[in-house]
């Protein structure tokens, strides 16, 4: 079975028409899906610099820190996990089904996250119970984005797939900035001490609400796909490795390359210039909201050039554009707040690209009745990879080598394998998107 009859297989078993109107509202749905569990998922990096002393004491602040990092990768290692599990009803019983499971949980996980205990009121059960919140928040996410991004993929037409598909990431990394601008916010309104205290817990006890009006959204949208009675039987992710083995191989690479050069930027860099650089906290929570929401507003601009020059294409610039520039403006923040802030943005311009070309493409890599499966399980291989370790593996680069720019040379390596990933991709595997 060849990638090329794949996607006209794909194309031809959509049972929804795909009118402008329905397009829309999937966009905005998987947008308001994605913002919320990735502001909810998002929150724990930019409270690491005040959880770590809470559940990690320690007498060497690096060390508390590295601590709650690794807790904060923790999520990630579950996250196929989920990818499997919602694939699998995805693909078997419906994408909305799906969708709406994913958001309950991470909903559940974000308010327990504001009630749990620290270390020293309970002692390691609180590690433990952090641990396993932050493995639920990772189990949700791991079935959220290759959903939202299949769900848009087959609503949409194939001459808009990146205009529309742009949504996804907009609502991924704008849930990034919605945490910063939040952590800032709360940061700004409690003193350090009523931070430590309690004002920690605030942004966390927000996901309640933000998870029912999100759940009110979804029920609204159109599903996308039926499975057949006859395929019923099957296993979706036993179908994905015997069928489909290349286009999982090169989803992983693009999934790693993309989340590898993001998350320095949606999780490392806040830490950066306040740990490594001294800036103060508050501050720098802003300078990632505009950065980080910059970023996210111009995923749509995104999606339109994608369509017209190619998605591939846009992918390589983005690539070149991590390796070329990631050392030099890593080596400018420390001049000043104000010039980091600009470094920072440009780097961050450079995701615009990676993001909406990899959430268009890889959907349309798999058969309709294993694809939110495969989307799901590449995308999530390649966080596991580059994505969730990205901020503690930046850390200890810093601290092994006493170079601060050291992160710079993991997001080009990660960029290097992205390279490979897109090359591999050939036209014929491209046609249901503009190449």
């Amino acid at each position: 079975m060849t990638n090329a009859s794949i996607l006209g297989a794909g194309d031809s078993a959509q049972p929804v028409a795909g009118a402008h109107a329905d397009s829309k509202r999937a966009a905005v749905s998987g947008f308001v899906g994605t913002l919320i569990e990735y502001y909810d998922f998002s929150l724990y990096g930019y409270m690491a610099v005040i959880i770590a002393p809470l559940f990690f004491p320690s007498g060497d602040p690096t060390v508390s820190l590295l601590a709650a990092l690794a807790v904060f990768g923790t999520a990630y290692v579950v996250r196929p996990l989920g990818g499997i599990v919602f694939g699998h009803i995805g693909d078997k019983y419906g994408r909305k089904t799906a969708l709406l499971g994913t958001l309950v949980c991470m909903g559940v996980g974000s308010t327990l996250m504001g009630f749990l205990p620290t270390f020293e009121q309970a002692g390691y059960y609180a590690t433990a119970l952090l641990v396993l919140v932050r493995l639920l928040q990772g189990f949700s996410a791991g079935g959220e984005v290759g959903g939202s991004a299949t769900f848009i993929s087959e609503s949409s037409p194939r001459h808009l797939r990146a205009t529309f598909g742009a949504f996804t990431p907009m609502g991924s990394t704008g849930g990034f900035a919605l945490a910063a601008a939040v952590a800032g916010a709360v940061t700004a309104l409690t003193t350090p001490e009523q931070m430590t205290s309690w004002g920690w817990r605030i942004p966390f006890l927000l996901a309640l609400p933000l998870t029912l009006l999100c759940i009110w959204a979804r029920t609204r949208v159109k599903e996308t796909y039926e499975a057949k009675p006859e395929k019923k039987e099957s296993s979706p992710i036993g179908a994905l490795f015997r069928f489909q083995g290349k286009a999982l191989l090169q989803s992983t690479a693009i999934s790693a390359a993309t989340n590898g050069t993001a998350y320095i930027g949606l999780t490392y860099m806040s830490i950066h210039l306040v740990k490594q650089l001294g800036y103060p906290a508050g501050s720098v929570y802003w300078v990632a909201t505009l950065a980080i929401g910059i970023s996210a507003l111009l995923m749509p601009l995104g999606g339109y050039i994608g369509d017209r020059i190619g998605l591939r294409r846009l992918m390589l610039v983005g690539l070149i554009g991590y390796i070329v520039l990631t050392y030099p403006a890593m080596a400018m923040m420390d001049k000043s707040l104000s010039i980091a802030a600009i470094a920072y943005i440009v780097l961050m311009l450079n995701t615009v690209a990676t993001q909406v070309s990899a959430y268009t493409i890889l959907p349309v890599l798999f058969e309709p009745q294993y694809r939110y499966t495969g989307v799901a399980s590449g995308w999530n291989f390649g966080v596991i990879i580059a994505g969730g370790t990205a901020p503690f593996i930046a850390v200890k680069l810093v601290q092994l080598t006493e170079n601060k720019q050291s992160p710079a040379f993991f997001v080009i390596a990660a960029a290097i394998v992205g390279l490979v990933g897109i090359l591999s991709i050939r036209r014929s595997q491209c046609k249901a998107i503009t190449y």
